[in-house]
């Protein structure tokens, strides 16, 4: 084992003496009294960008997993990369985890929650892998970095800093003293003893049993620049202190796992179960063929999208709970279970290959779901979207309560039989625009029977029920030698502009007399 560092040393090098020892900091975040088989999970997004929707389909796991094993799900801002963080990004996760009912079990005992604010536990642990031996000290600079993996990529081996290209690995502590005493501020490596040639062997928690090649590469642990750590370290670090007993990623990370389960065997600590999740797919329009979902071509990416265009956010979390637990479905079908949440996510059966995203299945999750709300329910859902996201002219179909409330009831008084043309709350205001004076749009192109809508309105009574006003119809067509269906279809394009629409009666109540009139005449 190689000597570390001294500890008046290990001061310089950090830029201040480690406020904690190893043993205060397992005082101070001590294992979580927990009854066993229960899960604390995170999801710990980069305030980078936007909010993917494979972000929320690996936290929809992470909270499924701590909601069905009574557990914890706690939510972490890894805002180390200041270079690329947005200011705005943490608003943009907390509202999207707001908006899917996604709730926190952030408990003060163990935080703070954003890595910025956590520097002392990691040059606290970076101290201690100091004075260990198990890491070092690194001057080069980037111009220098950048010439070794140059030459490295000349010489048709693995780039990066590793043996013989360590330059820094080995030097002594009077060396140190010197770069120190030049100014300049070393980054904090591992002293990897890894051997690609040799193999780490671990259980993914729904992969099974993988092995991978060792690391050998003395990655940064604490960068030159800010002292802040790389996501590498700041992930052992935290969920170890946190305690985390999952963590749940996309398969893209599956190239760190070795570094990870090196460096928490390194520091004798409990490896997290790791779930790596499968990309998330979508059929290309263009070529017929499944890739990998994009940010540049599909807006869908974005989980900003489905807030903005107003699909039930629930809906949402059932089509991916579908994908997710491919027994979901038929049980709810079957109705054995009401929702996502009283279905057992197992992990085993979760997807380990591309997982395809279709936005018409999801319709009609939506479809379904709308369908099984309360006019209340449904009144609410899109007043509040319009008024958060909509036009002006949302917004106007919504002034009314009362009347957008009658609007939205029609053909949902038969629980049997309700209607499914509802599909996002921008998409239902825009199917039931035609209610609204303002934004009727007169069918001109059809045919209309002008004797049939002079004969029918001659004697139109707004209170009349269902069976005379249908009796009226009949008596129209018969008067005029047409089917009762041609003269109500020629009502249905006059009141609507539409040929296929909800119960022609339920309409005209709702329009009622005055315009119900207008929109005749307006045709004749």
């Amino acid at each position: 084992m190689r000597n570390g560092l001294s500890k008046d040393l290990i001061a310089r090098v950090l830029g201040g003496a480690p406020k904690y020892t190893l043993d205060e900091l397992e005082e101070k975040y001590p294992e979580r009294n927990l009854p066993e088989g229960v899960m604390v999970t995170r999801f710990a997004p980069s305030p980078t960008g936007y909010m993917h929707l494979g972000n929320l389909y690996s936290s929809l796991i992470d909270y499924k997993l701590a909601q069905q094993s009574h557990g914890l799900f706690l939510l972490r801002i890894e805002d180390t990369d200041t270079k690329r963080e947005i200011k705005e990004a943490v608003d943009v996760v907390k509202n999207a985890m707001a908006s899917f009912g996604f709730k926190h079990n952030n408990d003060e005992k163990y935080g703070p929650y954003y890595q910025s604010q956590r520097k002392d536990i990691y040059h606290s642990v970076a101290a201690y892998l100091l004075e260990k031996g198990l890491a070092y000290p690194c001057f080069l600079t980037q111009e220098e970095m950048d010439k070794i993996r140059e030459q490295q990529s000349l010489a048709g081996i693995a780039t990066g800093i590793y043996g013989e290209y360590a330059r820094d690995r080995n030097i002594g502590e009077d060396e140190i003293k010197k770069h120190l005493d030049n100014g300049e501020t070393p980054s904090i490596r591992l002293y990897s003893m890894g051997n690609p040639e040799n193999r780490i062997y671990f259980k993914d928690f729904v992969r099974g049993s993988i092995s991978v090649p060792e690391n050998n590469e003395d990655i940064v642990l604490i960068k030159s620049t800010d002292r802040l750590p790389t996501y590498h370290f700041a992930h052992l670090c935290d969920d170890h202190f946190m305690r985390i007993t999952h963590v749940v990623r996309g398969e893209e990370y599956f190239g760190t796992v070795a570094l990870h389960v090196q460096m928490f065997r390194m520091m004798g600590w409990e490896l997290p179960k790791y779930i790596h999740t499968s990309t998330l797919d979508k059929i290309d329009e263009e070529t017929g063929k499944q890739r990998k979902m994009s940010k540049r071509k599909d807006p869908e990416s974005n989980v900003a999208f489905f807030l903005q265009e107003g699909w039930p956010t629930d809906a949402v979390i059932e089509y991916i709970g579908n994908i997710l637990a491919p027994g979901y479905e038929e049980a709810k079908l079957k109705g054995q279970v009401k929702s996502f949440w009283d279905y057992e996510l197992k992990p085993k059966k979760i997807p380990t290959s591309g997982t395809l995203f279709d936005m018409k299945k999801l319709e009609w999750w939506a479809k379904e779901y709308i369908a099984t709300m309360s006019v209340p329910d449904l009144v609410k859902s899109v007043v509040k979207w319009a008024n958060e996201y909509g036009n002006e002219n949302n917004k106007k179909q919504i002034a009314d309560v009362q009347y957008l409330t009658s609007v939205l009831s029609i053909e949902r008084d038969n629980p049997k039989r309700v209607r499914k043309d509802f599909i996002t709350w921008q998409q239902t205001l825009s199917e039931v625009a035609y209610f609204w004076d303002f934004l009727f749009v007169p069918n001109k192109e059809y045919e209309y029977n002008i004797d049939a809508l002079r004969e029918f309105i001659s004697g139109f009574d707004i209170n009349d029920d269902k069976d005379t006003w249908w009796q009226k119809i009949v008596y129209t067509a018969e008067k005029l030698g047409l089917k009762p269906g041609e003269v109500a279809m020629n009502l249905r394009v006059a009141m609507t502009g539409r040929t296929n629409t909800p119960d022609l009666y339920s309409i005209m109540q709702v329009l009622g007399d005055t315009r119900v009139r207008e929109r005749i005449n307006m045709v004749m």
